[in-house]
């Protein structure tokens, strides 16, 4: 049995999360859009097609007999122009017109590739969700939010774009790899430690059935994680405000993220984003030392990292000057009054980002 949350846009109806166990409700809720016998073209990659293409095509062959699938190949590295490129190529041979439907099957690398070409192609046409990821189930498809890489800076190119739908199958995480359920975990107790103490306590005390992935458990956390992100991106859809609370641990994360390449994953980087800020933090006296060490230890049994080798923490300063987030050559830092308590800070000294990374950097003492 499914069951819905719905994202307001101005205070009325915009669209609706459905968290079900199978794609069997798809066809359905597709319908319900009004996409009978519209084109849709289904956006995935090399890693989910194989998985989940010929069954989501399958089914969404009942609401119109023009189904497409077109697949990108995975992985950060491919979230560039180049590619959205060949998507509007693929787009313009196939006929397809602003009523008809693009559907984004994957990660947050396929949400965010298809939401971009949506609100670009022909001024615009819908989109919906299928996010197959836990980060993408309790983040990225939520929101609106599009954009591709540029040069290996993130998101640096995009759009606000609402999808129509998301449709979020919980059975897909079945398949995802314990590095990247964990990867997708780093986002979900980013929402505990900016807005909700409460399920931050939650998910300490449910570490085990989250780890073994439990479908009940799981869909539970997935559910308060999307009510958190409703909330924030509700009041602000545009971030011109509360919604960079949810950029808590982006701004070094994303710097990690490039300074290394791409060879960890999203929330690998946040993780060490988050234990950066939480440390900067305790060093302005905003939250305690007994609270920093928790919030740093508390990633650890998530399999999630709260140090890194081989890194110039000079490098990763400079990274973050060219962060989206700067504000008149300000970075707009989230920081901590404590745990569910996030607040936006432009005065963070390259001093302090210095010592936060000395902190998170690991050098073997050869002594």
């Amino acid at each position: 049995m499914s069951e819905l949350l719905t994202i307001n846009y101005d205070k009325k109806p915009c669209y609706n999360i459905v968290f079900d166990t199978s794609f069997d409700g798809l066809s359905d809720s597709v319908a319900e859009l009004g996409f009978n016998g519209r084109k849709i073209a289904v956006i995935t990659d090399s890693n989910v097609k194989p998985l989940y293409g010929d069954e989501v095509v399958s089914i969404l062959k009942s609401v119109s007999d023009k189904v497409f699938i077109y697949e990108i190949p995975a992985g950060e590295n491919n979230k560039n122009l180049s590619e959205i490129n060949k998507i509007y190529s693929f787009l313009i041979k196939n006929h397809f017109d602003r009523h008809d439907l693009l559907v984004a099957l994957g990660g947050g690398v396929v949400g965010d590739m298809t939401g971009f070409t949506a609100a670009t192609y022909l001024r615009g046409i819908s989109f919906i969700q299928v996010p197959t990821t836990l980060l993408a189930q309790t983040d990225s498809s939520i929101g609106g939010k599009t954009g591709v890489d540029f040069d290996g800076y993130k998101n640096m190119i995009g759009a606000f774009h609402m999808p129509s739908l998301v449709y979020t199958n919980i059975s897909t995480l079945k398949t995802l790899s314990d590095r990247q359920f964990a990867s997708g975990f780093a986002e979900v107790m980013k929402h505990g430690l900016i807005k909700d103490q409460n399920f931050y306590t939650w998910l300490i005390e449910n570490m085990y059935e989250i780890s073994d992935k439990d479908q009940d458990v799981t869909l539970e956390m997935i559910k308060r994680s999307c009510e958190i992100k409703k909330a924030v991106v509700e009041k602000d859809p545009t971030e011109k405000g509360d919604r960079a609370l949810l950029n808590f641990g982006h701004t070094i994360g994303h710097a990690i993220e490039k300074a290394k390449n791409f060879e960890l994953l999203h929330g690998e980087c946040v993780a060490l984003g988050c234990v950066a800020a939480a440390f900067m933090s305790w060093k302005k006296e905003l939250i305690s030392m007994e609270e920093y060490y928790e919030i740093r230890d508390m990633f650890v049994p998530f399999n999630l990292p709260i140090s890194i080798e081989d890194i110039n923490p000079d490098d990763v300063i400079s990274l973050t000057k060219s962060d989206k987030k700067s504000d008149s050559n300000k970075i707009r830092f989230v920081l901590l009054k404590g745990i569910g308590k996030a607040f936006i800070s432009t005065d963070v000294s390259d001093e302090e980002m210095k010592k936060a990374l000395d902190e998170i950097i690991y050098i073997e003492n050869n002594d």
